[in-house]
């Protein structure tokens, strides 16, 4: 699996803490550096198994069409892309025009991530999103126009100000939308964010729990009336349309991460990655020191636990050392008690309810 990383963004989004730069004149660098990585680290892009490219950010749809093209053509000048793979590209809703999409039809993508987050204007306005909630079904239907119906929808729950209906009002009118694939996230306030200093001082107010409960509960049922899958803690999907690239990270395979901040994992014990610095990044060639790190037999265990945990199919205790699946048992046996967890078969998979409290219960997990 190949990730790449976009750093660019036309403006901030309050609660993003994700690493993105809004100085667009730099994006052409950025491109020449990207592309001495990716013939830099040519090695190791051919050791992994090329069935899945996500191009995420900041706003991949910020980059010139024409970049897009020639970062594939790049990465398929190492290796070629496995037939099938699912190449994923995150957009913003105001970013899709005919002409974009004619550009992208020239590239492998084959599936769009379109970061909606709520179709009511005034939080849109308050999150400084750039979109419209009009622009949502008539961006929906551009992209099956033009041959794209592989598509997921972001929304976030908990929002400052958000009441239950309109909550509802998000969930069903992207159903609605019959997407295939919707993840949902409860917001969080991540310190150095605007928003996060807006509540610091008062300006805004965190949802209470039992109100973002509730609505996890309505998005659960709404979801399954839809006939979607709850696969992830975060994710909904019709049958067969799992996102192959995040299952991927679950399920523990390699992958590479290219572009500033950008990970890797060589699916043993092996993590690294890019500096957060984009100047660095180029100045570098695309080639920065990177930080690399080996993780240990404890932490391997608790990757595990977080990587098992936060699917469907749960995690498989047969793949831990005894000593670790019996601390496990040990740990997890109040969150059985109280429903949370089900012990099916030598597999701890999380209930609905489990899912909303999965924080707490991989915490009292962790050693």
């Amino acid at each position: 699996m190949i990730y790449v990383h976009i750093p660019f963004c036309k403006s901030r989004c309050l609660y993003c803490d994700f690493f993105s730069s809004t100085s667009h004149f730099l994006k052409q660098e950025y491109l020449f550096s990207l592309r001495e990585e990716i013939s830099a680290r040519s090695e190791e892009i051919k050791r992994a198994r090329v069935n899945s490219i996500y191009i995420g950010g900041g706003t991949p749809s910020q980059l010139p069409v024409e970049y897009l093209q020639s970062i594939f053509h790049s990465i398929e000048q190492v290796t070629p892309i496995e037939e099938g793979a699912e190449v994923t590209i995150e957009c913003n809703p105001d970013d899709i025009t005919e002409e974009f999409l004619q550009g992208l039809r020239l590239t492998p993508v084959n599936r769009v991530s379109l970061g909606v987050q709520t179709m009511n204007d005034e939080l849109l306005s308050l999150l400084h999103r750039r979109h419209k909630s009009a622009d949502v079904p008539r961006v929906v239907a551009m992209l099956r126009e033009a041959g794209y119906h592989n598509i997921s929808l972001d929304l976030m729950y908990g929002l400052p100000g958000q009441t239950m209906q309109m909550w509802q009002y998000d969930v069903q009118a992207l159903l609605s939308l019959n997407i295939p694939h919707l993840s949902a996230y409860a917001l969080q306030w991540e310190e150095g964010t605007s928003l996060y200093a807006m509540l610091e001082r008062g300006e805004v107010h965190e949802a209470d729990e039992e109100l973002s409960l509730a609505m996890y509960r309505y998005l659960v049922e709404a979801t399954r009336q839809a006939g979607m899958q709850h696969y992830e803690i975060s994710n909904y999907a019709l049958p067969g349309h799992r996102a192959w690239h995040n299952s991927g990270y679950w399920r523990d395979e390699p992958y590479v991460g290219l572009g500033p901040g950008a990970h890797s994992y060589d699916g043993k014990n092996l993590r690294s990655s890019n500096p957060s610095d984009l100047a660095l990044y180029i100045q570098s060639k695309g080639m920065p020191p990177r930080e690399e790190e080996i993780l240990s037999e404890d932490e391997l265990y608790e990757e595990h636990v977080l990587k098992g945990l936060r699917t469907s199919d749960g995690l498989d205790l047969s793949l831990l050392r005894p000593k670790y699946k019996e601390y496990a048992l040990k740990m997890v046996q109040p969150h059985i008690a109280q429903g949370r967890v089900l012990c099916i078969d030598n597999v701890l998979k999380l209930t609905e309810e489990g899912f909303f409290l999965s924080n707490d219960i991989m915490s009292d997990m962790m050693l």
